[in-house]
């Protein structure tokens, strides 16, 4: 489901609109081209609503309302650095409208600009302190900055003001979870619940808080509420979702794989691993051996930046945690920050030509401007810290492109058990549209492969570049594995780092339960459990899969 604005933001426009209007000369006054649009955009014909604001913003390109809608149907398109410069341009004209600083608020928040984000909040608050929508924001752009404490005394007001806001209070306690305060974070969920304030989704984050060893009373309320069949499709895939993980936890397998899959078919996404494939081999031929020698020399030569990925579920979460217990490291968690640098020189997830034109014509002054853009990004949250980690997991696609601007950037590269990591990934309900490959267990096989072929492909052609973490060792030998960690930081050991689930540190990602926990070994080889339902994965993974 697309993570669209709210309409009641476009419903603003209703009440703010004749400020900017021309005159007409010929045909329907921009008021009323306006009016249109706004329709349009409530009917879901969002292309046929951009289409008017830009005829609008033709004849008049300081149309502040024009400036707005257009700003928010670029945010719902996922089209978030065209949505700033809209959105930039509407609070330029209106400076103290708390609507329009709300959207540019969210449209910075959703391209990982949180220090920018905070700001705009701010300045929708100071318009409008009451504005429960800028609360609810901030908190959350302060849990996903790593500033969980910060957040709650805005959800706190925020309660205070419309104790029956949409999602306060799993907002509230996804800030309480990121600070491991686990039983608070239930209550409020629980809470949630009982008021059926946007319900589905508060039994997923409370089924995803807890670790239940006994049948709780929920399970039988979740169960219930899937038969109702006016359930819309993200409810159900919540409530799916919610039953399967209580179901994992009691060891009743069986039953949480038929969840997980009904919450996939529900969900209705699909993944076109052919293209993918195509995109990688695009990736492979680009970066040859021949393109690195070609640009050495390139980038910026910092050793700040530390690039933890792999494939989602293989142990990224965990090592991050390690590395920032150490006191001269900041975690910064998932940093998209690489991945719009390269979009900005024409990478997409449909191709890589633009994108590869890009590289190939790249010289020193085009890849130190990349790598001072994205220092200057990192070094917001930790100016001092001599290394600072991204932990985005699909940067592992981007690993050519990192060598070439940060020549002397860390590289850890997490490696779990296929089957168990495939299964992980399967089974975590916190995974959003971006990761399709996810919906079908054979496609997820078949997805694993090709992150394997990249990554073979990576440290062929910068051998000895990339450190590898492998979880089971980790897992087995937590000391060796820690310390041999740290030294490829080239930092100097601290005892800090073996402690690392005693961390108070913000952790905003599926594994926040888990890397609040000492060492556990249950993960390994979980995926026997599910044996004979997983068949599809295994056959897809062919030669990769460990059995």
């Amino acid at each position: 489901m697309k993570n669209r604005l709210p309409p009641t933001w476009s419903k603003h426009l209703r009440t703010a609109q004749g400020s900017a209007s021309k005159p007409p000369v010929h045909g329907p006054t921009d008021d009323q081209l306006l009016s249109q649009a706004v329709a349009f955009r409530e009917r879901g014909q969002f292309r046929e609503a951009e289409q008017l604001c830009v005829k609008i913003l033709q004849s008049n390109p300081h149309h502040p309302q024009a400036l707005y809608l257009a700003g928010t149907l670029a945010f719902d398109s996922d089209q978030t650095d065209l949505a700033i410069l809209y959105l930039k341009k509407a609070v330029k004209e209106k400076p103290k409208d708390p609507y329009f600083n709300l959207a540019l608020a969210a449209s910075y928040e959703k391209a990982v600009d949180y220090e920018l984000a905070v700001q705009s909040f701010h300045r929708a608050l100071a318009a409008k302190p009451n504005l429960v929508g800028a609360l609810c924001g901030l908190g959350m752009t302060h849990v996903k900055a790593g500033n969980a404490e910060l957040a709650l005394p805005f959800f706190e007001k925020a309660l205070r003001i419309d104790a029956d806001f949409k999602g306060v209070r799993i907002g509230y306690a996804d800030a309480l979870t990121s600070l491991g305060r686990m039983d608070e974070a239930a209550a409020y969920l629980k809470e949630a619940i009982a008021r059926r304030a946007y319900m589905p989704a508060a039994y997923r984050a409370l089924a995803a808080s807890i670790k239940f060893t006994r049948e709780p009373p929920e399970l039988k309320s979740i169960i219930a509420e899937l038969a109702n069949p006016a359930l819309a499709p993200v409810e159900a895939t919540h409530l799916h979702q919610a039953a399967g993980k209580i179901l994992n936890d009691l060891k009743r397998y069986d039953e949480a794989v038929d969840h997980f899959q009904q919450a996939k078919q529900v969900a209705g996404r699909d993944y076109d691993v052919a293209a993918y494939r195509r995109w990688v081999d695009a990736m492979i031929d680009l970066f040859s051996p021949l393109l690195l020698k070609a640009k050495t020399g390139l980038g910026d030569p910092s050793e700040v930046p530390v690039f933890i990925l792999g494939m989602p579920r293989s142990g990224t979460t965990l090592t991050e945690q390690i590395c920032a217990s150490h006191p001269s490291v900041h975690g910064a968690g998932e940093i998209s920050k690489m991945w719009h640098l390269a979009m900005s020189i024409g990478l997409s997830r449909a191709s890589v030509g633009a994108f590869g034109e890009s590289v190939l014509a790249m010289g020193k002054d085009r890849s130190r401007a990349l790598a001072a853009d994205y220092l200057r990004f990192v070094r917001k949250s930790s100016p001092g810290a001599l290394r600072v980690t991204d932990k985005l997991t699909h940067n592992f696609e981007l690993i050519g492109l990192i060598a070439l601007i940060l020549p002397n950037a860390r590289i850890i590269n997490c490696r779990r058990d296929p089957i168990d990591n495939c299964v992980s990934c399967f089974t975590t309900p916190d995974f959003n549209d971006k990761h399709g490959y996810n919906a079908d267990l054979a496609k997820l096989g078949l997805y694993y492969r090709e992150y394997d072929r990249l990554m073979r492909h990576w440290n062929a052609i910068l051998p000895g570049r990339i450190h590898e973490v492998r979880y089971e060792a980790m897992i087995a030998d937590p000391e060796v594995e820690t310390r041999r960690l740290i030294d490829r930081l080239g930092l100097p050991w601290d005892d800090a780092c073996l402690r690392f689930n005693e961390s108070n540190r913000t952790v905003a990602t599926p594994s926040r339960w888990q890397v609040r926990q000492p060492v556990y070994k249950t993960s390994v080889k979980r995926w026997k459990n599910y044996e004979h339902k997983i068949q599809p994965l295994i056959e897809a993974l062919g030669d990769l899969a460990e059995v």
